[in-house]
């Protein structure tokens, strides 16, 4: 699934649906694009699809830098690096401190919001990247979805 053209929002969220199907303890899925892509917008569908109870509120990571939610199927934090990109410290540092690459090693599904270039402290490759930009029309998406499970979304 190279490209997909996403005309509505209801396109983006059975995108984020058929990726929270699919993925599994351990995993790494960067989502990345501009300001206003729809990067926490596809990360919501994913958490939902994870199996995450619909009651639980799925709020952006932007300022707590980590939401953590429990599912039957596992345990998934939804990241946003966004402001540690401005940080004086090293970027590998402060993803360090987050404990992310642990919590991943521990079986932890990981949803990274500006993870690009972040592989490495994340624990390696991501599995899915999906990088989203604006379409022709203000409510359309582009996804370019690629890594290693990419086939397996659909």
């Amino acid at each position: 699934m190279p490209r997909v053209v996403l005309k509505s929002r209801r396109q983006t969220v059975l995108l984020g649906a058929a990726i929270g199907r699919e993925l599994r303890p351990g995993d790494l899925v960067l989502l990345s694009g501009g300001l206003g892509a729809g990067k926490t917008f596809l990360a919501r569908s994913i958490v939902g699809a994870f199996g995450v109870a619909a009651e639980t509120p799925v709020g952006s990571p932007t300022f707590s830098l980590v939401n953590e939610y429990d599912s039957p199927r596992g345990r998934l934090l939804h990241v946003d690096l966004y402001r540690l990109r401005d940080s004086t410290a090293p970027l590998d540092l402060e993803i360090a401190r987050l404990g992310l690459r642990e919590a991943r090693a521990g079986g932890a599904a990981l949803v990274v919001e500006w993870g690009e270039g972040c592989e490495e402290p994340l624990g390696g490759d991501a599995d899915l990247v999906v990088t989203l930009t604006h379409g022709a029309r203000a409510s359309e998406r582009i996804a370019d979805v690629t890594g290693a499970r990419a086939g397996t979304v659909t």
